[in-house]
Parts: C-alpha cells; sequence; structure tokens
C-alpha cells in the first residue's frame, strides 16, 4: 500500500496534471478550480486511496471494469513473469499465452463463439465487430449490405466509427458522421419510446420496431444489429424477456448479423459470466473487454461464431486488419490469471447473489425517495433512474446540475461515483460485500435526502 503524498508532492503532482493532462470527459480549468483532480495511488478490493491519504469506495469499478477488484497480487506476478519470458513476438508469429486465453474463451463463450480477434479496448472490439460484419456480406456476395442499427442512447466506444452508434449527444463537433447509421428504440420498460405499458409490451413493440427498420432499408442494405444485452448507459437497462429471442428470429430471418456488445456485461457482471446467457442467446459476433483482464492491461476482443469465420479461410478471403498491440502476449498472460480468479472465487456467483441484495436496497430508496423513479439491473450491473415529476416520470431538469451535486454529496462521504441528471449507474467490483451495499445505499439516501 502506498502511503500519502507529502504537501509538496501532491501540489507538484496537480500542476502537472492540469499543466499537461488531458483526463477523459473534463476540463482542466474546472478540475482546477475545484481543487483537483484527485490523485489515486493505491488500491484493494473496492476501496481505493489518494494521494492524501484518504479512502475512498469504488462504486462503479473503474468504468464498471475493474471486476476481480484492486491489488490482486497474482495478476501482478503473472504479468511480471510473462514479462521476464517473453515481452512481445516477432511478425507472423503467436505465443503461448494468448493461444491459451483463445482456448479457454472457446470453452467459456455461448455456443459456437470459438474465433477469436483479440485487441486493445471495447471500442477497438466493436469497430472490429463492425468491420467484419461488413466483409462478411461483402464475401458472400452482398456487398449492399454496409448499414448498422444501434439503438438510441446505447453507448459502444469512443473511435471515430462507433462513437455514433445510439446517437448520443455531443457528436456535432466530429460531423459528418458514417453513412449507415440506423437508430432503434431502447426497450426500456420505464421509459418507452413506443408507448409500451409493461416490460412484455415495450419488449415487442421495440423488437418489431427493428423489423420495421429493416423492411424500411431493405434487408439488403442492412449489414448488423449492434447491441448490449443490457443496456450499461442509461442506468442498466433490462429488456423484457421477450425481446432477445424475437430479435434473434428478426436478425436470422432477414440475413443480418447480430453483434451482443458483452464489453460492460461480460465476466459475470450480471450474475451470470456472460449477459447472453440470462436468455440462450447466441449472437453472431460477440465484444469482450473491460472484465476479462479486470482493467489491469488493456485488452478486448471480437468474437465470431465458425459460421461467421469460416468465411474468411483462404488466402484471398482473409480479414485484412492489424494492429500493433492486439494479442499481447502480457495481457494474454493477465487476462488468463483474471479469469482464473474470478472462477476460483466464485465471483459470478457473489455478483448475483449481492447484487439482488442491491437491487432490493435500491427498492428501499423508491419507496423514501420521490426523484428515483425507477431502479433495475442483473448482478452488479445497476441503475436508478432519476425523475422531476413522480407522477409523470418526466425527466429531471438538467439546468439544476442535478447529477453534479449529487455526485458532489456522495463524495463527501467517500463515494466515488459518477452521476447523471436522468440517471446512476453502478458497476462495482464484483467481490464487494453486503456491509459495501449497505454503505452505498445509505449514502446515497442520505445524499439524496439532503438535495
Amino acid at each position: 500500500m502506498v502511503s500519502a503524498y507529502d504537501a509538496n508532492e501532491q501540489s507538484s503532482l496537480k500542476a502537472a496534471a492540469l499543466e499537461n493532462l488531458w483526463m477523459h470527459n473534463t476540463d482542466w480549468t474546472q478540475t482546477a478550480e475545484e481543487g483537483g483532480p484527485t490523485i489515486i495511488v493505491s488500491g484493494q478490493g473496492a476501496r481505493v486511496t489518494d494521494s492524501e491519504g484518504r479512502t475512498w469506495l469504488d462504486v462503479h469499478g473503474g468504468y464498471a471494469s475493474v471486476n476481480a477488484g484492486y491489488g490482486r497480487s497474482e495478476i501482478a506476478d503473472a504479468m511480471l513473469a510473462q514479462m521476464q519470458a517473453l515481452t512481445y513476438f516477432p511478425q507472423g508469429t503467436t505465443t503461448e499465452p494468448l493461444i491459451r486465453l483463445v482456448e479457454k474463451l472457446g470453452t467459456m463463450l455461448p455456443g459456437d463463439l470459438e474465433r477469436v480477434w483479440p485487441v486493445t479496448g471495447g471500442s477497438e472490439a466493436n469497430e472490429t465487430s463492425i468491420k467484419i460484419a461488413r466483409a462478411y456480406h461483402k464475401k458472400r456476395g452482398e456487398p449492399g449490405r454496409y448499414k448498422v442499427i444501434s439503438r438510441k442512447g446505447s453507448y459502444h466506444g469512443a473511435t471515430a466509427g462507433v462513437m455514433w452508434l445510439g446517437g448520443g449527444k455531443g457528436l456535432s463537433d466530429y460531423e459528418p458522421a458514417p453513412a449507415g447509421m440506423v437508430y432503434a428504440p431502447q426497450p426500456n420498460p420505464s421509459r418507452c419510446e413506443l408507448g409500451g405499458a409493461t416490460p412484455t409490451e415495450c419488449a415487442s413493440r421495440c423488437a418489431q420496431a427493428v423489423e420495421d427498420l429493416i423492411l424500411f432499408h431493405g434487408p439488403k442494405t442492412v449489414a448488423a444489429l449492434i447491441a448490449e444485452p443490457i443496456t450499461s448507459a442509461g442506468g442498466a437497462i433490462v429488456p423484457g424477456d421477450e425481446y432477445w429471442p424475437m430479435v434473434r428470429d428478426i436478425c436470422d430471418r432477414h440475413g443480418v448479423l447480430l453483434i451482443a456488445d458483452e464489453v460492460v456485461c461480460g465476466f459475470g457482471r450480471t450474475g451470470k459470466m456472460f449477459a447472453s446467457e440470462h436468455w440462450d442467446l447466441v449472437p453472431d459476433l460477440m465484444t469482450i473487454g473491460k472484465g476479462l483482464t479486470s482493467s489491469y492491461l488493456p485488452m478486448a476482443a471480437s468474437v465470431a461464431t465458425t459460421r461467421v469465420a469460416d468465411v474468411f479461410t483462404g488466402q484471398d478471403n482473409i480479414f485484412r486488419q492489424a494492429l500493433t498491440f492486439g494479442g499481447h502476449p502480457v495481457t494474454a498472460a493477465v487476462a488468463l490469471k483474471n479469469i482464473e480468479i474470478i472462477e476460483r472465487d466464485g465471483l459470478v456467483e457473489n455478483s448475483a447473489k449481492v447484487g439482488e441484495y442491491f437491487l432490493s436496497r435500491l427498492h428501499e430508496l423508491k419507496e423514501r425517495h420521490d426523484v428515483v423513479g425507477d431502479v433495475r439491473g442483473k448482478g452488479l450491473l445497476l441503475g436508478i433512474d432519476l425523475v422531476a415529476d413522480a407522477e409523470t416520470g418526466g425527466n429531471e431538469d438538467k439546468s439544476t446540475g442535478f447529477g453534479k451535486r449529487l455526485t458532489a454529496k456522495l463524495r463527501e462521504q467517500g463515494l466515488l461515483l459518477k452521476c447523471g441528471d436522468n440517471a446512476v449507474s453502478m458497476g462495482p467490483p464484483l467481490c464487494i460485500t453486503r456491509q459495501d451495499v449497505d454503505e452505498i445505499v445509505d449514502g446515497l439516501d442520505r445524499a439524496l435526502g439532503e438535495l
């Protein structure tokens, strides 16, 4: 455990950060006015310690990505051992750790998802999956299939192509959008765009809307649909049980490839190893990341079924892409050790069990606070819907800065959680306990009461 830095060290580090560091979605002038940034120096389990010696509970587990928790020395040992043996590989070769990893993934993933294309992050994995989908159709004699359906409000990455999936806000600086972006409704039972009054009704209507879009644009123009089994953005949106079987059938009937984005959902996050398993869903392509290494090193992958991958066999049919750090032997060794820990320590089971308790405690918040319109989730991917009007379910007014004020109130209690104005998403490490949950919910209770 690293001890707190002295005042001079802290001042020097903060000055250097404010002068040179471009942090995620952050304005350095505002950060300076707030006395930041917070500099984390060590972590253990679900808790981290900053340069001033203060300990925090990380309610979102990094980016819902530190599945095994902080401070796993076994992972550091595996990393060191591989670096001492081999740090990289010559062009046109591969390594034992990567082979062992893809072999392991082939036994874990649903159905015949067996062919693994390793990359370094979730954005790259989703970019790769879309490239594979478009190339797949072209190689099969359907070059007109280039359009990609995503769901409004979803998030699939920040690189130039995938940032447009979901049609999120704040994209005008990066226009023009790539061709072929098509947007379907989000199957959110608490705010159904299509007026579904129940989860079943919303699921059915939103699934049918996918087919309507395919027919409107023409099946011969649509390459793929990409979606998270449980939508992590906007507060862990769980579709009604009818949704995924219907969507799988629609894609099959129209020859559209189904890409399941499990970058957040995978490796125990939702109480099963992969969220697709909640509905016995076998997608054509699956993207994985985050929990693959619990963020100890950057690694992700696009995984294809044998049916899709076999289209790329032969000298003239290969999938033409190379990424320098994709399949790095050190990250592969880390991923193997991370998966071993997740399985050995029963973290998937803990996610399901503690997540059920967490959800029950969040329901108590809904009973006590009118601003909480809905609580939802599976395992340790959970969310709170925030409303301005408890009767109508209307969105919280963004002009009030409610999310920012709620974030500040939680920080006063040692809880690190970035809150939105309309929703709060939570994805803590899978090793958290019921006592940790009580601390989080009691902190939310106090913060909401004060606000």
